[in-house]
């Protein structure tokens, strides 16, 4: 047996890869983050799978159940929100597979910050603008951050700052950015992106906490921050244009 670690894409369930879908539909078990994940994604299980909701599960419990069904022969849809790539707490996993000697595949799926760019109409790297993206958080309640990695530090690089899990604590976000990157700087938020509540927020460093907490945004929302949020006078990239050499390989 494999324990398939799928990535169920930011919300919509219809953004699940074909892959996904697939191997979805092949396994015997699934475990899935009841919390995050499209309960309509279920249906694409077979008839008879065990189905484990992990909302309420520790590490140790996951492993249990993943080892329990690889005992029993079953084929494992370890189903995580986005993808398994960031945030997803599967390095810690695959470390207990590892250990245990089950083996383990990883099917990628749509991240949150794709979904977000999507709803804003975005592209995240402009030409002469910005081509650096900044996938990050913020320690708080949960895992600390390594050293180096505070936004102060982060901030300093003027790159496209993607912040997940940090909608709770947005003044802190903006306190702490507005030295590097100007109270003027375009910012957004978006919230439940690709789902059919999804809330787009556009603003500025200025007013983007204001309305945050005047929508009453608290989790599933992802922070941008950078001025490529707002480019239009950008230079038309390379890849098109008609100077290119498209001769060469």
């Amino acid at each position: 047996m494999t324990v398939y670690f799928i990535g169920a894409g930011p919300g919509a369930a219809d953004l699940i890869t074909v892959r996904g879908a697939r191997t979805l539909a092949s396994c015997g078990v699934c475990l899935y983050a009841g919390s995050l994940v499209p309960r309509e994604l279920l249906a694409e299980c077979p008839p008879d799978a065990r189905l484990i909701d992990t909302a309420r599960l520790d590490l140790d419990a996951i492993t249990a159940e993943v080892v329990r069904a690889h005992e029993e022969g079953h084929d494992v849809a370890r189903l995580h929100s986005g993808d398994p790539s960031v945030f997803s707490a599967v390095a810690e996993q695959i470390r207990r597979l590892d250990s245990a000697g089950v083996p383990y595949e990883i099917v990628p799926g749509v991240p949150a910050f794709a979904a977000a760019a999507a709803a804003l109409k975005r592209e995240l790297t402009v030409p002469t603008v910005g081509q650096t993206v900044i996938l990050t958080r913020i320690a708080q309640q949960a895992t600390p951050m390594p050293d180096g990695e505070d936004l102060a530090t982060l901030g300093r690089s003027g790159a496209l700052l993607v912040l997940h899990l940090g909608a709770r604590y947005v003044d802190r976000i903006v306190s702490e950015l507005v030295p590097h990157y100007g109270a003027d700087c375009p910012a957004a938020v978006v919230a439940m992106a690709s789902r059919p509540e999804e809330l787009v927020l556009r603003g500025t460093l200025e007013d983007i906490a204001s309305q945050v907490k005047a929508a009453g945004v608290t989790r599933t929302a992802v922070i941008l921050v950078g001025r490529v949020l707002a480019a239009t006078g950008f230079r038309d990239s390379h890849l098109y244009s008609p100077e290119r050499d498209r001769h060469v390989c």
